[in-house]
């Protein structure tokens, strides 16, 4: 994946903002994949107990696959692999969770593929001037639920040599990936009204900086619009201090001060703090997909590459989606908000996305021979569909179906995880 180098000048105007997004939709005519998993992390003695950091960190081996590992502000575990084929990049993280998930039960730890904590309050363990500014901006209940309890899997792919086209794909396809792979109904032990409880978190942060990007006709000129609109939230004031801004300021607003204008370095700064479905970075980070088991991840991100970077594939899908949905589901705009969070709260349940979601998942088991899967991959996928998507169920069902069952608590469930 390529970078973006940020200046340390002023910037001048709002074109130099475009500037920027315009670097963030450079094609390099690569096809890689990169795959960032957040696990949950539970004491197999103890699911209401929150485990610490260093606990974690200790008991890790070197993985072999070549992984970075890191935390999120609540502890939840990060294991990033290096961007390749399809099919490195599921290899070498495959190994790595494995060897993370073997260490971890040692030490009575289990690795919960799973979007929202279902059991345990919001409690930060990591004490860094960007975390402390960011909770103090997005407040309580949910900034600290985000932060701490919240588990995803962000798929990163190259751009190809049509930038916008697999740009516009994320967006049409993204509500219908995120009903199929909706994992997180439950916290604090009960349900919450949603599939995606991790989604519905974000619905309820700051739109100026969740919200999908609003489409047009060239999404340089969207991003650079919404990064503009996004209000600023903080600015660093050297290496061990961030100040939270709290007057609702947009960088639209902070570029046009005369005291002290951003540079080209706070700009770059300010695109890491705003979080959309999909986010532009030189490459499209998937944003959107709540953490799976660790058995399932693979397919999420199998599915996910073949719907987007696959034209035959995504011209089937995109067919699908707009034949199930029907004329509201806007092409060019892309789907509104509320479609977003419709896909989250109901799932699969909802008949119209579980006959979409169908047609996506057979095209992509079309696809993935011609991207090089392996047949294990594609048997993987093709088991998942038979298990969730063709009788309507997200992942999430199954977590729903044991707080129903009498007798059954969650903590079982995370230890048979932790054995799977």
């Amino acid at each position: 994946m390529i970078g973006l180098t940020a200046e340390g000048s002023p910037l001048r105007d709002a074109s130099e903002v475009g500037d920027y997004a315009r670097r963030c939709f450079r094609s390099t005519g690569d096809d890689r994949v990169g795959v960032e998993l957040e696990f949950l992390v539970f004491d197999r003695r103890s699911a209401t107990r929150h485990v610490p950091m260093d606990r974690v960190e200790r008991a890790l081996p070197p993985l072999p696959g070549g992984s970075r590992v890191t935390f999120e502000p609540g502890g939840q575990l990060e294991l990033s692999g290096p961007a390749g084929s399809l099919t490195s990049a599921i290899a070498g993280l495959t190994a790595d969770v494995a060897a993370a998930r073997q260490a971890l039960a040692r030490d009575g730890m289990v690795l919960a593929g799973v979007g929202l904590d279902p059991m345990r309050p919001a409690v930060r363990q990591l004490q860094q001037p960007r975390y402390d500014a960011m909770a103090e901006f997005l407040g309580r209940p949910y900034g600290a639920l985000m932060m701490c309890c919240t588990a995803s899997i962000q798929v990163n792919l190259d751009l190809g040599e049509q930038p916008r086209t697999r740009w516009e794909r994320a967006h049409l396809l993204g509500p219908v990936l995120t009903a199929a792979f909706a994992n997180s109904p439950l916290s604090r032990g009960r349900p919450c009204g949603w599939m995606s409880g991790r989604q519905a978190v974000w619905e309820h942060l700051d739109p100026t900086r969740t919200a999908p990007v609003p489409a047009s006709a060239d999404p340089a000129d969207d991003w650079a619009r919404y990064l503009l609109d996004a209000r600023v939230m903080l600015v660093r004031e050297g290496e061990e201090r961030c100040r939270t801004v709290r007057d609702g300021s947009t960088f639209r607003d902070w570029l046009g001060s005369r005291e002290r204008p951003p540079t080209a370095e706070d700009l770059a700064y300010h695109a890491t703090t705003v979080f959309p479905p999909v986010r532009p970075r030189g490459w499209l980070e998937i944003r959107f997909l709540d953490a799976q088991r660790p058995a399932d991840w693979p397919v999420c991100v199998a599915v996910t590459h073949a719907l987007i970077s696959d034209d035959r594939a995504a011209d089937a899908a995109l067919a699908a989606v707009e034949s199930c949905l029907g004329p509201r589901w806007r092409r060019r705009a892309g789907p509104e908000r509320a479609t977003w969070a419709a896909a989250a709260r109901r799932g699969l349940s909802d008949p119209r996305l579980a006959r979409a979601a169908d047609a996506c998942f057979r095209a992509a088991i079309e696809a993935l021979p011609r991207l090089g899967a392996t047949p294990a991959l594609i048997g993987e996928v093709a088991a998942f569909a038979d298990r969730y998507v063709t009788t309507g169920r997200s992942p999430a069902a199954d977590l729903m179906d044991l707080v129903r069952e009498p007798g059954r608590r969650l903590p079982a469930w995370l230890t048979e995880e932790g054995r799977g």
